[in-house]
């Protein structure tokens, strides 16, 4: 499922394995995925992601827990923030007469086990850092996410900031 507010896209998925990776990567290479952000343990080996230039994030916390919880495994390598998924500069480089193209639209993929919970919560969170009422975020994600969140996370996120 797209989730795309503003200059913010993201892709929410279930979690892929090694056998279904190869038609997960047709997919995001067709939705212009730069960087995947697992929600959950590891069940694929990242390797054919990387060799495509698609970097792979680990931000594991426990289904039903609070976000606070998350715990990177690479505490050096984190997904960029989402107002800057998309590269864009203030200033131009270009000395061409022709006016700049804007950079083309890049996602973010969010996947935790079934792409109903933990991904969600991870994507309305940046659509409330954003701007976007805790309670318009969880009817965004809905809209788009049939079946996205429980009781306790829409609690959660309605208690957010």
């Amino acid at each position: 499922s797209i989730v795309s507010h503003g200059d913010l896209r993201f892709l929410i998925l279930d979690c892929p394995s090694d056998s279904t990776l190869p038609s997960v990567i047709k997919i995001l290479t067709k939705e212009g995925v730069t960087d995947v952000v697992r929600v959950c343990e590891p069940t694929y080996a990242t390797d054919p992601l990387t060799s495509l230039g698609i970097q792979v994030h680990d931000l594991s916390f426990k289904d039903g827990a609070s976000l606070r919880s998350a715990t990177s495994t690479d505490s050096t390598d984190h997904p960029p923030p989402p107002s800057h998924a998309h590269g864009t500069s203030s200033m131009s480089t270009s000395t061409s007469s022709q006016p700049p193209h804007p950079p083309a639209p890049t996602t973010i993929a969010v996947h935790c086990v079934a792409g109903l919970g933990r991904a969600p919560v991870l994507i309305a969170v940046a659509l409330i850092e954003h701007g976007m009422s805790p309670l318009d975020a969880i009817e965004y994600v809905r809209a788009r996410r049939r079946g996205a969140f429980n009781t306790t996370q829409v609690k959660y996120l309605d208690a957010y900031k």
